[in-house]
């Protein structure tokens, strides 16, 4: 969901932006008389410049695209459980037609291994070489007059532990950039050589010419006065809330409705409180928890505003299978938490999430209680009606401010909400609670205040060991199926 980017990244030539205008002109005059591979590896420049970062190092930010031929791209990939293995297959209008060579797609974070780079120096010596996944659904735009003005695809392929399913894409005659947000390289202040090229096993299954498949560059790396990496969000814009409170009698029609279903919990760890409050002789079990709505419908709740109160009102809309809203009801309140870290409305009961002994008995509960829902995490774009452009995937845009007279908060069909607990008191105070095996579960609409299709998937166990001793306490999490994410 929530793009990020890192300062001091690349700063490709002038000459780069204009490179994508004049190969996607030279493409279309070129069109009559041959016809563009399915894919196609293109640089915007050939003079490339790097910015080398104190104490982080560079982002190999080539400025290097994939740009779709005479037919869209897709790839979808799935899970058919957390124990089996990931399976991509190329789609061709909308129908499975190929899987991918077993090996090439290992997880949800795009087509592994795609291009493979080396870097030589001035003296001609290797001093680089590592491959480089690719995203289809990176930052990227219309190469040609007469590619389709929108691409259907999602933005990005960031990925939970527990996503099940992806969609990647490349529009007919639209380009992808080839870099992400990978791990920094080590590279000295000075001048080198790159070659880039698409892996053999992806020139082979897309057919891609060799000419078409590698792009050579000039780089120049300097040092930046930038210290660390620092990043920046990406801005989205909520769709905006109805004016007034829905008119007409409330009802729940039969129909679509959302599925909200938890996945384990993850990124677990265990950790004293902070020096200098009154948790610092406390240790606590920390954790993420992502609820995330397998469909058909969206989760669509609108929030109005008590006059002189930090209370709203919540509703929940429903819609029939051609979308068209046909009917709402109250699902209780949104209140108004002005914590730093939050300063934004939550709705109350959307999940819960407690530590239970070995028999499963809870012997602590987190109070985080509210939440503000946005679609953070893309779980499965696989399910039907899953919207692979969710409006509001930044919680700083979609959950409102303290002077909002109403809010909508949406959590669409495919796209999970994921919360880190880390504050004392969200987090699990595991200071008196003796060594042995505990389950954190997390729960989906506790008190059945939401409207779904079925409850008879809200709960969802993930097992932990704890050990150690006072403020050092350890933590073992066993994987789940083939997942092994603590």
């Amino acid at each position: 969901m929530v793009n990020t980017r890192k300062l001091g990244r690349t700063a490709v030539a002038a000459a780069g932006a204009a490179g994508l205008v004049a190969l996607a002109a030279a493409g279309a005059s070129a069109a009559s008389s041959a016809s563009p591979p399915a894919l196609k590896l293109v640089a915007g420049g050939t003079e490339v410049t790097l910015d080398s970062v104190v104490d982080y190092g560079v982002d190999l930010d080539l400025g290097t695209h994939v740009v779709a031929g005479n037919a869209p791209i897709e790839v979808r990939a799935t899970r058919a459980s957390y124990s089996s293995p990931v399976v991509a297959t190329q789609y061709v209008h909308g129908k499975p037609v190929r899987q991918l060579p077993k090996g090439l797609v290992t997880g949800f974070s795009g087509l592994g291994k795609f291009l493979h780079i080396t870097l030589t120096d001035a003296a001609g010596k290797k001093v680089l070489e590592k491959d480089q996944a690719v995203c289809l659904n990176g930052d990227g735009s219309r190469t040609r007059p007469d590619a389709p003005a929108t691409s259907p695809y999602p933005d990005g392929c960031t990925a939970n532990p527990f996503t099940q399913g992806a969609v990647w894409g490349l529009q007919t005659g639209w380009s992808a950039r080839t870099y992400g947000d990978g791990d920094p390289v080590q590279l000295a202040a000075g001048k080198y050589k790159a070659t880039v090229t698409v892996n053999k096993a992806y020139r082979d299954f897309l057919k891609i010419p060799a000419k078409d498949s590698s792009v050579k560059l000039n780089v120049t790396v300097q040092k930046s006065d930038t210290s660390g990496a620092q990043k920046m969000s990406s801005n989205s814009v909520a769709p905006k809330p109805n004016a007034a409170r829905p008119a007409g009698k409330a009802s729940v029609p039969k129909g679509p409705k959302p599925d909200l279903r938890p996945v384990p919990a993850w990124g677990i760890v265990v950790a004293p409180g902070d020096e200098g409050t009154p948790d610092a002789n406390k240790d606590f079990l920390q954790f993420s928890a992502t609820v995330w709505n397998a469909g058909p419908s969206p989760l669509v709740l609108d929030g109005f505003r008590r006059q002189g109160k930090d209370l709203m009102d919540a509703y929940q809309y429903f819609y029939n299978a051609q979308g068209k809203q046909v009917g709402y009801q109250n699902t209780g309140t949104l209140e108004w938490d002005g914590r730093d870290g939050h300063n934004h409305w939550h709705f109350t009961d959307f999940a819960r999430y407690s530590l239970l002994n070995a028999k499963q008995t809870e012997v602590v509960r987190s109070q985080k209680e509210a939440f503000c829902l946005a679609a953070t995490d893309s779980i499965d774009y696989t399910v039907k009606n899953a919207n692979w452009h969710p409006d509001n995937t930044d919680l700083h845009t979609a959950c409102g401010d303290h002077g909002s007279l109403s809010v909508r908060e949406v959590l669409d069909v495919g796209s999970g909400d994921t919360y880190v607990q880390s504050l004392p008191g969200q987090s699990f105070d595991i200071t008196n609670l003796a060594n042995g095996t505990y389950y954190v579960q997390v729960t989906a609409n506790p008190e059945n205040r939401l409207f779904e299709s079925s409850t008879k998937n809200n709960v969802a166990l993930r097992k932990v060991v704890l050990g150690g001793t006072k403020h050092h306490r350890t933590v073992q999490v066993p994987p789940v199926g083939v997942i092994n994410a603590p």
